[in-house]
């Protein structure tokens, strides 16, 4: 029977590492080499670590919480030591191994049981083949999430995983910008393997499915740890599974045992949002919306608390494309999101936009110029629209229509030829004429005539 587990890696959405002020860089925030690091995070000798990172420790709790988990208060620093030219210091800190409990532990999310959430810090990234060790990474914050072996194929993993990026991202807790990593452990008839640092989606696929297919033939006799060759396409043994002997766990005497509060587990309670698969049922019910429409809207929280906000004030079903297609085409031409710091669309100046398209007082047209220029700063629809009303007088449109017609005399001709595309082209001119001011429908009315 085929035993799936996961070892789950995230960078903490932080400002500074986890034992010291230095800034967390990692993902998108990459500087160069060695710029952001001081004796604690390269570990020398006689540097004593800080007390841990608060905002760290709340974002574990938060991810802990909405993957269902007991939140545990008394919390235990270990160090786990193994013997890489990436750990400065011969050991690890981390809450967790054998004389300490994680943070949260417990858990079921999606049908797969979490066997716990913990903390530790993040080693150098050290190149094997110059021997050059970079510490920007060192002491960065890392939340580890430990499934039970509870997956039973591939698809299903990349499945749930997908999901589980997504609830991540509600609590704002991880850089989902760096990415995940994951240990694989997978067993079919022999021992357990354990396939280290898979860094996306498609390589946990292929490395499971070529691991499914060895693992039959082979029968490993042995725990071993593997590696993942992306080039070739399969796994390559790195060494004898550890055991937690190995690592010789110990209580760290520099770092005191962490008290947590029940008044401080509650206000965390209180901030951490309904999962992504709640809010899905809800949009749908609420809303009488599309499953598709609402699956978009519930990808990311900002934009579904955007639309619930602009739900109140505007038919759902009429806003729901304007958020799913216009505005998230706005966010991704500009390579950003609702919740970047520099972007400040407000629901009430979008809300005030559509109001005006549904009273017809300016056209599609000129609502997807007007959403354009709401990036990165939103403001008053109302205030740009005098003097740029929709015109919908047919004498008006008529004059303009003629005055292109006259001057396109060769797109007339290709379209009484049988070149739908002519028509288009003389709609779009038309549009220009009246700088997006022009009905649509009175356009089409009035060409159609002209021309026939």
């Amino acid at each position: 029977m085929t035993k799936i587990g996961l070892e789950i890696h995230g960078y903490l959405n932080t400002k500074e590492k986890l034992f010291c002020k230095c800034k967390a860089l990692h993902g998108a925030k990459i500087a160069k080499p060695n710029t952001s690091i001081c004796p604690i995070c390269t570990g020398q000798p006689g540097a004593k670590p800080m007390l841990p990172n608060k905002t760290a420790i709340d974002n574990v709790i938060k991810i802990s919480m909405i993957l269902g988990c007991k939140i545990n208060k008394k919390l235990i620093w270990q160090r786990k030591h193994y013997d890489w030219a990436d750990l400065p210091k011969g050991y690890q800190n981390t809450i967790s191994g054998s004389n300490s409990v994680p943070i949260g532990e417990k858990g079921e999310f999606l049908g797969i049981k979490i066997r716990g959430a913990h903390l530790e810090e993040d080693p150098a990234a050290w190149n094997p083949k110059t021997g050059e060790i970079d510490y920007n990474k060192s002491g960065t914050p890392l939340v580890e999430i430990v499934t039970d072996p509870d997956f039973t194929e591939p698809q299903q993993v990349i499945d749930w995983l997908k999901q589980l990026v997504i609830t991540l991202g509600y609590v704002k807790a991880i850089d989902n910008n760096a990415g995940i990593k994951a240990d694989v452990n997978i067993s079919t008839e022999g021992e357990r393997v354990e396939i280290k640092n898979v860094n996306s989606l498609k390589n946990i696929k292929a490395a499971l499915e070529y691991e499914l297919i060895r693992q039959k033939k082979e029968k490993p006799l042995v725990k071993e740890t593997r590696m993942f060759d992306e080039t070739e396409g399969k796994t390559i043994k790195m060494r004898e599974k550890e055991t937690e002997k190995d690592y010789r766990f110990i209580s760290d005497p520099d770092l005191p045992m962490i008290q947590l509060s029940e008044e401080r587990i509650k206000k965390i309670k209180e901030i951490v949002p309904e999962t992504p698969q709640e809010k899905l049922k809800k949009l749908i019910a609420k809303n009488n919306i599309d499953k598709n429409s609402a699956e978009v809207l519930s990808k990311k929280i900002e934009i579904a608390q955007f639309f619930e906000e602009v739900a109140k004030k505007i038919d759902a079903k009429f806003a729901v494309p304007w958020i799913t297609i216009e505005l998230l085409r706005v966010l991704n031409y500009n390579k950003s999101s609702l919740d970047s710091p520099e972007v400040e669309i407000k629901p009430e100046h979008f809300i005030e936009l559509l109001q005006l398209l549904k009273q017809q007082k300016i056209t599609e047209q000129q609502a997807k110029k007007m959403l354009n220029d709401f990036f990165p700063k939103s403001f008053s629809p109302s205030t740009k629209v005098k003097g740029n009303e929709k015109i919908t007088d047919e004498k008006e449109i008529e004059n303009i229509t003629e005055k292109v017609l006259k001057e396109n005399k060769k797109a007339v001709t290709d379209y009484l030829a049988g070149e739908e595309s002519a028509l288009n082209f003389l709609i779009g001119q038309i549009m220009k004429e009246s700088r997006g001011r022009a009905d649509i429908k009175i356009i089409r009315k009035i060409i159609t005539k002209k021309i026939n």
